[in-house]
């Protein structure tokens, strides 16, 4: 399932995410590239473990257990501490798989990548080229999105960034665990939890329709999850 998440950031948080990374140690983006991904990457990235994006990710971390389709869309478990990274004109980063383990350096925390996300932080219009090129069975899907919104996807895919041509593309990346390994049932679970939220709206949550779909939900969950 690859799914577009509005307004994970408001203005104020952006705005605070934009000057913390305009003074952070940038470095070439390949510090956390895998063997295969090195040599079709040309970015940078605010160097791992340093202040700034600790602070610049723990807003993101805050935001995104405030947003309610993230989470239920990715269901997460562990999420890897959130990385930025940027694009300046040339710069690109060609067709890779994402690591399946993901391993934060200098720890023993490390994740399965069930899912990859990428959180804009540019207004798209600040800048040409640099959209995320997503592959699946029904082809290439190009995504550029609004600045605070969040597009997650499988981190199995295929995937690119295309070449930036004109001002620089700054965005949030990140990969987590979700509670549901497969990607179908995830997706399931959250139409499901979708419909339940819609009909609870118009008939409230006490409805025996409603309480029969929250039951299912909720044994579903108890039959796909790892908690």
């Amino acid at each position: 399932m690859m799914l577009r998440i509005e307004r994970v950031l408001n203005a104020e948080k952006l705005e605070k995410i934009r000057a913390i990374l305009d003074g952070a140690e940038w470095v070439d983006g390949n510090e956390t590239s895998g063997h295969q991904s090195r040599n079709a990457k040309r970015n940078r990235q605010v160097k791992q473990g340093t202040e700034a994006g600790q602070r610049a990710g723990q807003i993101v971390i805050e935001a995104l257990g405030q947003a309610g389709d993230f989470v239920a869309a990715a269901l997460p478990l562990k999420v890897f501490p959130p990385l930025f990274n940027r694009y300046a004109e040339g710069e690109a980063f060609g067709a890779h798989v994402d690591n399946s383990i993901r391993r934060l350096a200098g720890s023993d925390f490390r994740i399965r990548s069930d899912l990859s996300a990428t959180l804009f932080l540019a207004d798209p219009a600040s800048y040409d080229g640099g959209e995320l090129v997503v592959e699946d069975l029904f082809g290439e899907h190009q995504v550029k999105l609004n600045a605070g919104d969040l597009v997650l996807y499988p981190a199995s895919s295929v995937h690119r960034v295309m070449p930036v041509t004109r001002g620089e593309r700054t965005a949030c990346f990140f990969w987590l665990q979700s509670m549901v390994r497969d990607d179908s049932a995830r997706e399931h679970l959250y139409r499901l939890d979708r419909t339940v939220r819609l009909l609870s709206t118009e008939r409230g949550a006490s409805d025996l329709a409603v309480l029969e779909l929250t039951n299912l939900y909720h044994n579903l969950m108890r039959r796909w999850a790892d908690a």
